[in-house]
């Protein structure tokens, strides 16, 4: 009996050293929000129209938000000024574009190193009764500091039921070792209208 103990003892010393510190990580979401109500203009419009609004995002980061000409983009940084020099903040599409009102923030034993968030590409050869576009939903996930702020994956939201899943999964995996500039952006899992609206 004691020998089997021991057995056993010498067995988990073994498995234990196995086990690589990645699977001890803990991957979690939180959300925060990106509704006028919750973000403030910095100036007046600009005389086209477009407008740039800054949200609170996690602790020691903000959410920058430009649109100008019916398009969006979408930065994060630890202020305004240094979004605004992240790539993230030039990555906008040929088509409309606008994002949902809810950035999820997936973290790594609590830190932050990637969003997630809806946008809506306008269709323009997919009209409404009045006229126009139809939106199509995609779901980009975005790597942040340390190292550059951009795009690292597209999930459309129409061709793929599990695109939530899909997203956090690409953030999981690819976000923090992703290449910006160096690396073309991931399409995860089946690509639909709204993917290839924005890889256009």
């Amino acid at each position: 009996m004691k020998r089997s103990s021991q057995s056993i003892a010498s067995a988990l010393v073994v498995l234990s050293g196995l086990i690589s510190p990645a699977h001890a990580q803990t991957f979690s979401s939180s959300y925060t929000s990106t509704a006028p109500k919750d973000c403030h203009t910095v100036g007046k419009p600009e005389a086209d129209g477009s407008t740039t609004q800054v949200c609170p995002g996690k602790p020691g980061l903000v959410v920058l938000i430009s649109e100008g000409d019916l398009r969006e983009t979408v930065s994060v940084g630890r202020n305004r000024e240094v979004a605004a020099k992240e790539p993230a903040a030039e990555a906008w599409f040929g088509p409309f574009s606008s994002t949902g009102h809810t950035v999820e923030w997936r973290a790594v034993d609590g830190r932050p190193f990637a969003i997630i968030q809806r946008w809506l590409i306008a269709d323009n050869n997919d009209l409404d009764k009045t006229g126009n576009p139809i939106t199509k939903p995609m779901l980009a996930v975005t790597r942040l500091p340390p190292g550059p702020v951009c795009h690292v994956a597209y999930i459309d939201g129409q061709a793929n039921r599990n695109a939530n899943e899909l997203a956090r999964q690409a953030a999981d995996e690819f976000a923090r070792d992703f290449k910006c500039g160096k690396e073309e952006v991931k399409v995860i899992g089946e690509r639909g209208r709204a993917v290839e609206l924005a890889k256009r």
